[in-house]
């Protein structure tokens, strides 16, 4: 078979596969990340039908996922709101890397991998999945609850950390050392503030040069200058995710919104490659040998994350419930955990298969803490209480309005 007409039939297949997968999911109300992820064990190296014709370009395609799944997630925020996210909720974000990076990295240490790995680890148990996240709370019809801005500040620290992370981590990778690592940092750390600078001063100045009343026009610009800053970052070492972040906060208003519309179908498009492609690049008979470390590390950090919300949201006068409920909800990991073991995997292969399964356990059990964990906590806290009584309720009920959450904006980051 001619390799154009192999590459179109195993293209085609790949993304009606992952239509009819999508839709699956939805009936079953699952989140599609961990289905994507078995779809690409089953075709990729050491799988049941291997794809050779098209792998060049999905991977391709993985690398315009990860682009596009920062760009909008950077369209979901203004650069004032990170600001003042920065302000109020620091000492949550903290605690939230402590109680949650370290799981990783003590693993790390422990199955041998070094520092690169251990940091690398680290990152795949601290970060929450943003779109998972954001689903869950929409489903549950939760966005007006009283501790979701709560858990939108959690998500927003990741979401900016990442700015560091990410440039610190490809640097380590690239073995460049101590020195080439701290100007790294610098250099991330000097273009986050410097974009910050240019969207809270100039922000409606760039979106008007970028604006178009033409769709068209307007998605050929903001997908190229995405794509164009993207590889420049990646060139300085800061990462093309981070570059593309950061042109996602420098849009705002009416451009933002709507970039964001054209650009949705593209990400998810795109998005389910990148979770595919992961998938490809790691050898189902590797998976089993590391079920047993992915799920101990997957409990503990459960608990971890719970502690995590139940911390957040007591810092900000929630009552009990609703610590219980902000916990669980930031359970679930996904696809920036996906998007640093994907990195990290060339210099570590061993990290793919463990961050796969880790991915896997808790992209399924994030939904379930997330309904689940309130209830049982409360019913447990009766328990103890030894008298069966249910625990006052000082903050089940919605907020009667609150302009800022809606769909669109909980919805960051939308995998």
């Amino acid at each position: 078979m001619h390799d154009t007409t192999a590459l179109l039939v195993e293209l085609g297949s790949v993304i009606l596969g992952l239509g009819i997968i999508g839709r699956f999911a939805g009936r079953i109300g699952l989140s599609p990340i961990p289905l994507y992820l078995l779809a690409g064990l089953a075709f990729g190296e050491g799988g049941l039908l291997p794809l050779g014709a098209s792998e060049e370009f999905t991977a391709i395609g993985a690398e315009i996922g990860v682009i596009l799944l920062l760009l909008l997630l950077g369209l979901e925020y203004s650069a004032s709101e990170l600001v003042t996210s920065l302000k109020t909720q620091y000492p949550s974000g903290a605690v939230d890397f402590v109680l949650n990076a370290t799981p990783g990295a003590i693993a790390g240490l422990m199955l041998g991998w070094g520092p690169v790995g251990a940091v690398a680890l680290a990152g795949v148990t601290w970060i929450s999945s943003s779109g998972v996240i954001a689903k869950v709370m929409t489903d549950m019809g939760r966005l007006g609850n009283r501790e979701t801005p709560v858990i939108l500040g959690v998500l927003v620290i990741e979401d900016l950390a990442m700015a560091v992370y990410l440039p610190l981590l490809t640097a380590m990778l690239a073995g460049v050392g101590l020195a080439g690592g701290s100007i790294a940092l610098l250099i991330a750390l000097g273009t986050v503030g410097f974009v910050l600078y240019l969207a809270l001063r100039h922000g409606r100045l760039i979106s008007r040069a970028v604006s178009s009343d033409n769709p068209e026009m307007l998605l050929l610009v903001v997908l190229g200058l995405t794509v164009l800053v993207a590889g420049v970052a990646q060139q300085l070492q800061v990462s093309a995710a981070v570059g593309a972040f950061l042109v996602g906060i420098a849009l705002s208003g009416e451009v933002a919104e709507g970039a964001r519309k054209l650009l949705t179908p593209l990400r998810d498009l795109f998005a389910a490659v990148f979770f595919v492609f992961f998938g490809l690049s790691t050898d189902p008979a590797e998976i089993p040998p590391v079920l047993l470390p992915a799920a101990l590390l997957a409990i503990v950090t459960v608990f971890t994350k719970i502690g995590t919300g139940w911390y957040a949201s007591r810092r900000a006068g929630i009552g009990p419930r609703g610590r219980w409920r902000a916990g669980g909800t930031l359970v679930a990991r996904g696809e920036f955990s996906i998007v640093i073991a994907g990195l990290a995997v060339a210099t570590e292969p061993r990290i793919g298969p463990i961050a796969t399964a880790y991915v896997l356990i808790l992209v399924i059990v994030g939904p379930l803490t997330a309904r689940w964990t309130e209830p049982v906590a409360s019913k447990l806290q009766a328990v103890l209480a030894g008298k069966g009584k249910k625990p006052a309720v000082v903050d089940d009920r919605p907020m009667p309005s609150h302009d800022d959450l809606t769909p669109e904006h909980a919805g960051r980051d939308s995998d």
